[in-house]
């Protein structure tokens, strides 16, 4: 039965976390977005064509992403990340219900995520998949209106500050670029590849 909150009407949907993403109805593509370690990782790894078995950091949400097509998204590969969804919608021949998954980090919600979500959401409209839900407008919204100051952000964040601090800098100014990466690792079979 519909709840108020499984974003269910929506093609487009977002909730943090592997429990967030348990509350949402079911959905065909799951995208997992965290900026600042996981996707941006499994993006350079599948950008170089290295499988990287799935990080156990992800395991709850990719159990709790049951049998959809599994996709990590950034900042780097947003674009790359809708076209993915819109490639999946065509191998379908049906309307693809999308859940964005921003992961955040020991349990807070981060801006990094908010923004890695907000642009592959961005993305997604702009190649005609906006049916969102408020919760995926707002995050697209958030990333449009601070595009322009994401390496800031990024670096005067809780995560960032933590990362410069470790001496991880570039880490953090490479995680904002913007769609510098054209691949999407795809989950199959407890690894993620490229597509």
């Amino acid at each position: 039965m519909p709840s108020a909150f499984d974003q269910s009407r929506y093609q487009v949907r977002l909730e943090w976390g592997a429990e967030g993403l348990a509350r949402l109805a079911p959905a065909d593509v799951v995208v997992l977005v965290d900026v600042l370690t996981e996707t941006t990782v499994l993006t350079d790894a599948a950008a170089r064509g290295e499988a990287v078995p799935a990080p156990a950091s992800l395991a709850a949400a990719i159990a709790a992403a049951g049998e959809a097509l599994v996709l990590a998204g950034s900042l780097r590969n947003a674009s790359a990340v809708a076209r993915a969804a819109l490639a999946e919608q065509h191998r379908r021949g049906a309307r693809t219900s999308i859940a964005i998954v921003p992961l955040g980090e020991q349990g807070r919600v981060t801006v990094e995520d908010q923004f890695g979500a907000g642009a592959v959401i961005d993305a997604l409209a702009a190649i005609g998949i906006d049916h969102t839900s408020p919760e995926s407008a707002a995050a697209s919204e958030a990333f449009r209106g601070l595009r322009r100051a994401l390496r800031h952000l990024l670096t005067a964040s809780g995560s960032g500050q933590a990362l410069l601090d470790a001496g991880r800098r570039d880490e953090v100014l490479a995680a904002a670029e913007i769609d510098a990466a054209h691949v999407v690792p795809v989950l199959r079979d407890g690894v993620f590849v490229a597509d």
